[in-house]
């Protein structure tokens, strides 16, 4: 495959962010599981299946058009269900299942690096070929993909996972107030992406917030790669 191709450049980004996402959205279905709430195994969500997953928009759309720009590439699984009600401990219970899905993307990531240098410790990198470049360079992706991702959702706004954090430390009364700006999630999130930017280039949340420490972090795991390289 050409390197240079719009196929080769779309598979590379998309094949990490499907997968990233996915394992994101069944960590948060497994550890609500775990804390008493079956409502995401009772729907099927727990499937490793991506199918089972994927928004047209989110996961396959919005990165390939990001990629083909050559930003950096994000996106997002259709969420899977979680019913707070059910879970043994509302309030605690929700703010471990919202970290469950950043954590599982560090855990792959660290897993990406792992794989990274194994890869280049069996062929050198003179050595990797047409085959071996490609997974070269979608574990590369892949670690970068699950950091930008992790960071990403961090974010402390509804309707991320950082925004489902802060519901769970807040007191009752505000926690409340809190989760009913979760109707305005996705309004908020196109003008603070997308409008605020272009209005306002220094308020660019992507690279200004989120992208230096995302890149510090995927430094902190290329260097775990390369000393697995040797």
């Amino acid at each position: 495959m050409n390197p240079d191709s719009i196929v080769y450049r779309a598979a590379v980004w998309i094949i990490p962010l499907v997968i990233a996402i996915v394992f994101h959205e069944v960590a948060h279905g497994l550890v609500a599981r775990g804390l008493g709430d079956p409502t995401a195994a009772e729907r099927k969500r727990l499937s490793l299946n991506p199918l089972r997953h994927v928004d047209p928009i989110g996961t396959v759309v919005l990165p390939l058009i990001l990629a083909l720009t050559k930003m950096p590439v994000f996106g997002w699984a259709k969420p899977v269900p979680v019913n707070h009600a059910r879970l043994r401990n509302p309030r605690g219970g929700m703010v471990l299942v919202a970290l469950a899905g950043p954590g599982m993307n560090l855990l792959l990531a660290l897993v990406g690096a792992v794989l990274i240098g194994l890869l280049f410790a069996i062929t050198g990198e003179a050595e990797l070929g047409p085959t071996g470049a490609f997974a070269a360079e979608n574990l590369f992706n892949f670690v970068a993909v699950n950091v930008f991702l992790a960071l990403f959702n961090l974010l402390p706004v509804p309707p991320f996972d950082g925004g489902h954090v802060v519901e769970g430390l807040l007191p009752p009364t505000l926690a409340a107030r809190w989760a009913s700006l979760a109707k305005f999630g996705f309004p908020l999130l196109f003008i603070l992406l997308l409008v605020v930017p272009t209005v306002w280039p220094d308020a660019d949340i992507v690279e200004r917030v989120v992208l230096p420490p995302a890149q510090a972090v995927s430094g902190w795991f290329f260097a775990i790669a390369a000393m697995i390289a040797g």
